[in-house]
């Protein structure tokens, strides 16, 4: 039986070792970079955020949020951590996003969360040195998927000037038949209420989607189909492929100096100026 193309770790044999590593570089961001953890921006469980702040913490600086993956049921913003080192790097404020995990929270109570760290970002981030006028988001495989949501096209305006996806999920119907169905259930209505491709995307966000090379064929072939529906919708979006990169290397990367990853990441963020 042909292995499950989304079953990550059948396809990344250091999965763990690169997930070990993930945390240990998390463990240090949050030993060495200024940081206030566990900022409510709801009043429901689990609803916090962690800010890190850059060396020369200014005023009207960009604020960039991050939101981990981990196939919606795993994973926590301590773990992705390390990623803040190479926002702060770039001149920005970091906000790492906590969310509920499924299967015990759905869909729905994801996106909702998300939204509301969204918002709290906007109407707060002068308490942190930063702009609303400079948000720009990322995530990984389903962070990219939920960050999708942030930028949709009503209301409007969205309020987030550029997004990069990594490593997302674009369409849900196909997790049906995977691995993952026996672990969160996807419903017939999520999918249909929650597939990306399916929605209505705000013209004024700048979008990048990128896929690690290595990434196994469903990755590439739903990166290459939402780029092209986001570019039919008005949308400046550029896609591409990380030379050598798979699933997990990738994210890893985003947090290590002098990688293609962290390069993009910073430049992305320098770039990502007020609309």
């Amino acid at each position: 039986m042909a292995a499950d193309p989304f079953r990550i770790r059948d396809h990344v044999a250091d999965f763990d070792e690169i997930v070990g590593d993930i945390r240990a570089r998390s463990l240090a961001t949050r030993r060495t970079v200024a940081m206030e953890a566990n900022i409510a921006y709801g009043a429901g469980f689990g609803e916090t955020l962690d800010i890190f702040l850059p060396n020369s913490a200014g005023s009207d600086m960009p604020i960039h949020m991050f939101i981990h993956g981990g196939y919606w049921r795993m994973f926590s913003k301590e773990d992705y951590s390390c990623v803040a080192e190479t926002i702060t790097g770039a001149g920005a404020v970091a906000a790492i996003v906590d969310y509920s995990l499924m299967p015990i929270a759905r869909m729905d109570a994801l996106v909702g969360q998300v939204l509301k760290a969204k918002a709290f970002l906007l109407a707060n981030a002068d308490r942190f040195g930063a702009t609303s006028r400079r948000l720009s988001v990322s995530g990984h495989s389903a962070g990219a998927h939920l960050a999708t949501f942030l930028f949709h096209r009503s209301p409007a305006p969205s309020g987030v000037v550029a997004a990069f996806l990594l490593g997302g999920i674009y369409d849900l119907e196909p997790l049906q038949t995977s691995f993952l169905q026996d672990e969160i259930a996807l419903s017939d209505e999520e999918v249909r209420r929650f597939t990306p491709m399916r929605h209505e995307h705000d013209p004024a966000t700048r979008v990048a989607v990128m896929t690690g090379e290595q990434e196994t064929d469903p990755f590439k072939i739903q990166a290459n189909a939402f780029r092209d529906i986001l570019a039919a919708q008005g949308l400046d979006v550029r896609a591409s492929q990380v030379a050598d990169g798979n699933h997990m290397s990738t994210v890893r990367d985003l947090a290590v100096a002098g990688t293609p990853m962290a390069a993009a990441l910073r430049a992305f963020i320098a770039t990502s100026g007020a609309s």
